[in-house]
């Protein structure tokens, strides 16, 4: 057992005291002891403990009432009520006041210790959902460069707040997963997150979607509707490609960001909202406005706090740590021993230019950790945008037809020689496979 299970042995009898505290040392655990309630305290106040073995006659303190004092100053303890005599009733108010057990000395000494493991079980177990609840938001972004730090210090800054956010970069640079971190890192945590993409839907499917509907706004609209501002209600409303966001609705928004008011479609009755908006772009949404794309007024509202998000070359010494936490993640899915990228692979990585951002990166990784058979992706293993020649200071020398070639073969081993699935991973159609087939093997 590991010498972080904490164990507090309240007991006014010295040498019960010192055996009990000579077993359960001897079983791993890092023992403290208190004579009386008062003394129990102070180390409680001290020090966090997993267990609390408690005699129930103290000096100064009746054990079962203790416990409720315990537990109140540390609601994860667990605590082990030990008397020598047994009593139903002390037992009772015991357990009514948070205890885990009740033991009687003597008759229930060859429970004490799988007792205590129980009880030790019990508590690691709930102080680890505790950490968990408490972890940081901002571990969900992977990167080390100062481009992203940058940007992850400015996003802790404004978290707390109320404050609107605007993120731009392009796409796949991971505007989602800052907008859910600044809501988990802010007041509205425990309320919801809800995420709209504003260019996925038309105009009147959008307005009914963001505001909701009465029945009989429009045909086929036979109940009432709530929309995502009211989903939301408490938490945050994330608006993702908030440029492709019609004028019309627009207005509605920006009323909500100044008055908190809107409309539902065919209501004329006024709805409070009480949602933080985080919008996100890959446009440059001050040329938009200046060209009448995008109206001024709601760019400013919610540029109040804008964070630009890096593209992948910016930040490229990142690649190898996002690819690390990519791989660690599919191979775990997939039930695979796949620990890395060999060497040749890593430096494909960092010199290609990902246009499709840290996504593309997550796509790249995930397929090649399908198609790959050892322990190091190799370079067969990636897809053949990402493939080329390595700069000639690297010493090694490629054929890309070569390349090519044995990259399909793998492929086509992955799927047992189905063609049509090898197309559909390879990202080329079916006609094509043929032809490459026939050319390298005719």
């Amino acid at each position: 057992m590991s010498r972080s299970a904490h164990l507090l042995i309240i007991d006014d009898e010295p040498q019960l005291r010192n055996m009990l505290q000579r077993l359960f040392a001897s079983e791993g655990y890092a023992v403290t002891t208190a004579e009386t309630g008062a003394q129990a305290m102070q180390r409680l106040k001290a020090q966090r403990f997993h267990v609390v073995l408690c005699d129930v006659k103290l000096p100064d303190a009746n054990g079962v009432e203790l416990t409720g004092a315990i537990k109140a100053q540390q609601p994860d303890a667990e605590v082990i009520v030990f008397t020598a005599f047994g009593n139903i009733p002390d037992a009772v108010r015991a357990v009514q006041n948070g205890a885990f057990h009740y033991l009687v000395k003597g008759d229930d000494n060859d429970k004490l210790i799988p007792t205590a493991s129980r009880a030790l079980a019990k508590a690691q177990a709930q102080q680890q959902v505790e950490k968990s609840s408490h972890a940081d938001p901002f571990d969900a972004v992977t990167g080390r460069t100062p481009a992203i730090q940058q940007v992850v210090a400015l996003a802790r800054k404004v978290a707390p707040t109320d404050t609107s956010v605007l993120l731009t970069g392009a796409t796949g640079t991971g505007k989602e997963v800052f907008a859910q971190a600044i809501h988990a890192a802010s007041a509205r945590e425990k309320k919801p997150f809800v995420a709209v993409n504003c260019g996925a839907l038309s105009r009147e499917l959008l307005e009914s979607e963001l505001f909701g509907h009465v029945a009989g706004a429009f045909t086929g609209a036979l109940k009432d509707r709530k929309g995502l501002v009211e989903t939301a209600k408490g938490g945050t409303l994330f608006l993702d490609e908030i440029g492709e966001l019609p004028l019309d609705l627009q207005a509605k928004l920006l009323r909500v960001l100044e008055t908190g008011d809107y409309l539902r479609v065919g209501d004329t009755a006024p709805q409070k909202a009480d949602v933080r908006i985080i919008a996100a772009t890959h446009h440059d949404l001050l040329q938009e406005s200046s060209e009448g794309r995008f109206r001024q007024d709601l760019y400013y509202r919610l540029a109040t706090f804008t964070l630009r998000l890096p593209s992948l070359v910016e930040r490229r010494s990142d690649i190898p740590l996002l690819a690390e936490v990519f791989i660690e993640r599919f191979a775990a899915k997939l039930k695979k021993p796949i620990t890395g990228v060999d060497a040749d692979v890593k430096m494909r990585l960092l010199n290609y230019t990902w246009p499709g951002q840290v996504r593309e990166l997550r796509n790249v990784i995930e397929r090649a950790c399908i198609l790959s058979d050892g322990p190091l992706l190799d370079a067969a293993s990636l897809p053949l945008e990402v493939l080329g020649l390595p700069e000639q200071k690297t010493g090694a020398i490629y054929e890309l037809e070569q390349i090519e070639r044995e990259h399909i073969r793998r492929v086509l081993a992955h799927t047992g020689g189905n063609k049509t699935l090898a197309a559909e991973l390879l990202g080329i159609g079916l006609t094509t496979l043929y032809a490459k087939v026939k050319r390298f093997d005719p």
